[in-house]
């Protein structure tokens, strides 16, 4: 099931959009005023009633709602980064007990780490999408999503104080490569992610496959790890600057040139957080009986073609043949059902453990912890070079796709650092350029 398919659908049924579809709801209102759709009809360029130059020529008075229309788009979204400008200001005073407008507009919102150049970023996608000359397709929930992506890495890479870019965290599936594929070495994304090393930026990979052993994270990364084994111009600190958090937040592995998968599994007593430590496995097994439990009356209740997977920090359903496609209701029912389970039980009630429950595009799992916590370790395994702390949220930018569908576990990222949301490994790549453009050199 494609990215595209799960965000189509997980918008009739989820709230976590509610941000987007609400500047999406603003700029329809300058569309309809000044789209004029009837212009191509009545006008065309050629016709003598505009008394202009031959045919052929640019169309006035498609020019003139152009303009109109990228003047109000772009007035909307300023005013949006000036309420998100008041909505951080509310959230870093502890003593303001009132909310902000755009909390009250936008209940669901969360905080911000850095503000968002909204109206920059729009002239930006504008120009790449022509989003203001469209006549008949009004502003979608795509457009404001890269108009969003592109606030975020404006913002981190601005010459403000403290917002420069230390760590860059990737999902895997769908994200560096296609869903259940590997990264292969002719992928386009490596060169960019060796550049981003090459600028002493970190790399971390927080992905919801769960392996034990390097061999099986090697097999899926292979094209990036061999291509910093063999690079010659990374340093071997930029080298061992790339680690593996797999499971969401269980198993850490980093580059290690010496070892034969050229990874390194770190035992957990190096680099659980202090909240982590607290996470007693027998609170673990039990959360996990009861999700188990539940994947099983799921498999029975829908007559799912799957069978259960557990593991000792997971537990799951995959298809009981890899050609079976588990049909996407019957994911995303399974999904929020487990889930809601797990919230009523004694174990969830305790919140003693955290978990993520997601749909994984053809299976579905239940992890211990999520990618909140899997970033987090990320930021405190590399820290600050000048400081030596934990680097900081708004130095922080997790680039995934997983933020609407049932679960969304890279919709967890968002508490911890700064965000972006893809759609493909093609858009990564996108991202990545615009990224490096921002940086002040284009990534080859």
């Amino acid at each position: 099931m494609t990215t595209r398919y799960r965000v189509e659908y997980a918008l009739k049924t989820h709230r976590r959009d509610q941000f987007i579809e609400w500047i999406k709801g603003l700029l329809a209102v300058p569309f309809v005023l000044y789209s004029q759709p009837h212009g191509v009809f009545e006008y065309p360029p050629s016709s003598p009633e505009l008394g202009t130059s031959p045919p052929g020529s640019p169309n006035p008075i498609l020019i003139k709602a152009r303009e109109e229309a990228h003047r109000r788009y772009a007035e909307i979204l300023h005013d949006v980064e000036l309420m998100i400008d008041d909505h951080i200001a509310h959230q870093n005073d502890p003593d303001n007990p009132f909310p902000s407008k755009l909390k009250l507009l936008v209940p669901s919102i969360g905080p911000f780490f850095t503000r968002l150049p909204l109206e920059a970023a729009f002239k930006f996608q504008d120009r790449k999408r022509y989003i203001s000359s469209r006549r008949f397709v009004s502003p979608s929930f795509n457009d404001v999503r890269l108009i969003l992506n592109s606030a975020q890495l404006i913002s981190v890479t601005s010459t403000t104080p403290g917002s420069t870019l230390q760590l860059a965290t990737f999902d895997g599936d769908v994200t560096l490569y296609d869903d259940g594929q590997s990264l292969e070495p002719t992928s386009p994304v490596i060169p960019r992610l060796l550049d981003l090393l090459r600028k002493n930026i970190k790399i971390g990979i927080v992905t919801a496959a769960g392996y034990t052993s390097a061999d099986r994270y090697y097999a899926r990364l292979h094209g990036l790890l061999d291509s910093i084994a063999t690079s010659v111009d990374l340093t071997p600190v930029q080298k061992r600057s790339v680690i593996i958090m797999g499971g969401e937040a269980n198993y850490l592995f980093q580059f290690d040139p010496a070892s034969e998968h050229l990874l390194s599994p770190v035992p957990r007593s190096e680099w659980l957080t202090a909240e982590m430590l607290l996470w007693d496995d027998r609170d673990i097994t039990q959360l996990l009986d009861i999700a188990e439990a539940a994947l099983a009356d799921c498999i029975e209740t829908l007559n799912l073609p799957a069978v259960l997977m557990r593991k000792d920090r997971a537990v799951g359903i995959i298809p009981s043949s890899p050609h079976i496609r588990i049909p996407r209701e019957s994911l995303e029912e399974t999904v929020l059902c487990v889930q809601k389970i797990l919230e009523l039980s004694s174990a969830g009630r305790s919140k003693k453990v955290p978990f993520c429950a997601f749909n994984g595009g053809n299976d579905v799992f239940v992890d211990i912890g999520d990618k909140s916590w899997g970033v987090t370790v990320c930021q405190r395994w590399f820290r600050d070079p000048e400081t030596g702390r934990p680097i900081r949220g708004e130095n922080t930018l997790h680039v995934g796709d997983q933020f609407l569908s049932a679960g969304a576990n890279d919709f967890r990222a968002r508490s911890v650092g700064t965000t972006a949301w893809i759609a493909s490994p093609a858009e990564t790549v996108e991202l990545l350029d615009e990224l490096g453009e921002l940086m002040g050199k284009k990534m080859s």
